[in-house]
This record gives structure tokens, sequence and C-alpha cells, in this order.
């Protein structure tokens, strides 16, 4: 089940959070390590820290952008630390291991964490369906990447020793990263064909529809019933 789930350190600049990072994932069962353009891997001080998981670092996947990193998911979740001007559906640490072990059953699971001094960017986290967010002390909210990964890691584990804890039954699988972004491009495309979206003006227009669409969370099969119908709106108005 957990072989299902993966964390996603993006661009991270230090290589000792990565092993840090490694560490605290094998005390926890999980093997699944992205890395998205790290400045520096592999590194020796990387495997310094791992301190006995470095055949997690071993096994890492180093890609170049975050599309890669998830293509391939079915249910996408991104860390921060702060609240956004377009509010994202939120989950805590628990909320989140407890779906997370529902759904890595019959379906792909990322976790994202972001740069040591920035975060995600705004536009990494309209990639996901959710948004994470560790409760800290708000008078210092600064928490070492590797020290948030061990909190999560922490709550898949716990999350996973518990009983019962079964994905529904459902007919189709959620829509993966790569398929709804497909579905998005095609979208976009159709609505400034209709003169709905102004590319030069946009008003977040996109970026609230992936918030809708993330939030419905459409399988395979709705994915596809959607991109049939604006294929449909094409072909009558005879658009190539």
């Amino acid at each position: 089940m957990v072989e299902n789930i993966r964390i996603v350190l993006v661009n991270t600049s230090h290589p000792g959070n990565i092993g840090a990072a490694a560490r605290a994932m094998k005390t926890m069962g999980l093997e699944a390590l992205y890395l998205v353009s790290p400045q520096l891997f592999p590194h020796p001080k990387a495997t310094e820290m791992a301190t006995g998981a470095s055949d997690v670092l071993e096994n890492a996947i180093r890609v170049e952008t975050l599309a890669e990193a998830i293509a391939d998911c079915h249910l996408i979740v991104g860390t921060s630390a702060r609240s956004r001007t377009i509010p994202w559906p939120m989950l805590s640490p628990r909320e989140f291991a407890e779906k997370a072990i529902q759904e890595a059953g019959t379906a792909k699971v990322a976790v994202i964490f972001g740069r040591e001094q920035s975060g995600l960017t705004n536009e990494e986290l309209h990639c996901c369906h959710f948004h994470l967010q560790i409760p800290c002390n708000p008078t210092y909210t600064s928490l070492n990447i590797a020290a948030a990964v061990q909190v999560i890691a922490y709550e898949l584990r716990m999350a996973s020793l518990e009983e019962g804890k079964t994905q529904a039954e459902w007919d189709y699988p959620f829509a993966t990263a790569a398929e709804a972004q497909g579905f998005y491009e095609h979208l976009e495309r159709m609505l400034i064909a209709v003169d709905f979206l102004n590319p030069k003006v946009p008003r977040q227009l996109m970026t609230r529809l992936k918030r809708l669409f993330h939030r419905a969370r459409p399988d395979t099969m709705e994915i596809n019933i959607l991109r049939g119908i604006l294929g449909a709106i094409d072909k009558k108005y005879n658009r190539p």
C-alpha cells in the first residue's frame, strides 16, 4: 500500500536535507523518493545524512519538472506554510494520511515539499488536489524540510497501522495528473476560441476552474467524457 505513496522534493538546495528526508522516510516504511531538479545531488552530504537509508537515495528518481514527478499520480497534495490569495481545499497531516492510505491501495499518491527558502510556487500548488499545512507555532513557523517529511511520514505510518481503512469501490480510477493536465489545456483552448477567456487578461479563470475540477476529482472516464464534449464542440463549429 505505502509503495504507492511518493515523497516529492522540489528544487532542494542543501543535499543534507535530501539525505535527512530519506532517513525520515525509511524509519516510517516509505521508499519512493522523487527529486525535482535538486541543486546538488548526488552528493556525499546526502549520503552522510541518510544514515542507513542509502537505498532510498540510490533508488530516488530524479526528474527535471514537477509534471514528470506527478504525471501518473491520482492524488496530489502540496505542502504550504501560508494562506494563498485563492484559497484551496486544505488538509491537516492526519487528514491527509487517512485519505492517502485509503486510496493508496488502488491509486498513486504524491505529497510535494517545496524549496527551503520559498516553498512551492502558486503554479506548483495549483497542480494539487489539496494543500497540506502542518500546524506549527504561529509565532515561529520555520520547519526544516526533513522535519516536515518526518511529520507526514509518521502520520502515514500511524494511518497504515489502523485496520479497516479501505477505499470505497469505484468503477474507474481517478484521473492522473497528466490526464487532468491534457483536459485543462484542451479546455483553455476552447474557452479562448469561444471568446470566454481573454488570454491577455485571464483574471485567474483557469486557476479557479482547476480548483473546481480538483475538488470534484473526476475519474478517467469522466475526463474522457469532458474531452469528448470539447471535441464535439470543436467539430460542430468546424474547428481543426
